[in-house]
């Protein structure tokens, strides 16, 4: 559906400026994801990390407006023609904003953690999703913008398996004898993970699913791969 969509608006001045600030915010969010990250990891950092991370989040909630004001202009314009592409583009670019508030989530957590945790313990427990999810930013811009079916499908089920596992992580940091604050730490981040996962899924469930599935695709995932057991 998606791509019969956009191929209607295919070099209109409208597409163009909305897929280039959503972009934009993808881009933005996977920078922030980055270094968030990094500093769990107690790499080296700049010094104005914290007002980086959160000048970029409020860049994202600009795009998300600026974004919004374009789809609000044009079906003013044009009453009853495009709704079908805007419902869906004001669908994902919510996701979108949401993957922004999760990157300076995951930041919130280095500020909690008494010492930096132990790429060790990340992998023994996470496996190899520090690595997956900037993929899965790159892969989900991609898959959008180009109206990727077989992408789509293919970081949907990455999303599973990374949900899946960001479940098991929480059940078995429930019944571990790690130290309180890495315990609470380690939750927080499964959980933060588990979320901007699902919204990057959200993103590109959009190419095909039908409107009316959109906000309810997550919650299918959830159901889906709600079997914690090894």
């Amino acid at each position: 559906m998606l791509k019969n969509l956009i191929a209607f608006w295919k070099g209109k001045e409208f597409l163009s400026q909305v897929l280039g600030d959503f972009d934009s915010m993808l881009r933005d969010g996977e920078v922030m994801f980055t270094e968030a990250y990094r500093k769990l990891h107690g790499k080296e950092t700049s010094a104005d990390l914290k007002d980086r991370i959160y000048s970029l989040d409020r860049e994202i909630n600009r795009l998300e407006r600026e974004i919004r004001r374009r789809i609000v202009e044009h079906l003013s314009l044009q009453p009853g023609v495009d709704v079908p592409a805007c419902l869906v583009l004001m669908s994902v670019v919510k996701d979108a904003e949401r993957l922004g508030d999760y990157c300076k989530n995951l930041y919130e957590v280095t500020e909690l953690l008494e010492k930096p945790l132990s790429p060790e313990l990340l992998k023994d427990y996470f496996e190899n999703t520090d690595q997956e999810l900037p993929a899965l930013f790159l892969k989900a811009r991609e898959a959008f913008i180009k109206s990727d079916e077989r992408a789509a499908h293919e970081i949907i089920q990455l999303e599973r398996t990374i949900i899946k596992r960001c479940d098991k992580v929480i059940h078995r940091l429930a019944k571990s004898n790690l130290e309180t604050n890495e315990a609470v730490c380690m939750t927080l981040l499964a959980r933060h993970l588990k979320r901007l996962a699902a919204h990057l899924a959200n993103i590109t469930s959009s190419v095909v699913v039908p409107i009316s599935s959109l906000d309810f695709f997550d919650e299918k995932s959830r159901h889906e791969v709600n079997d914690t057991s090894p």
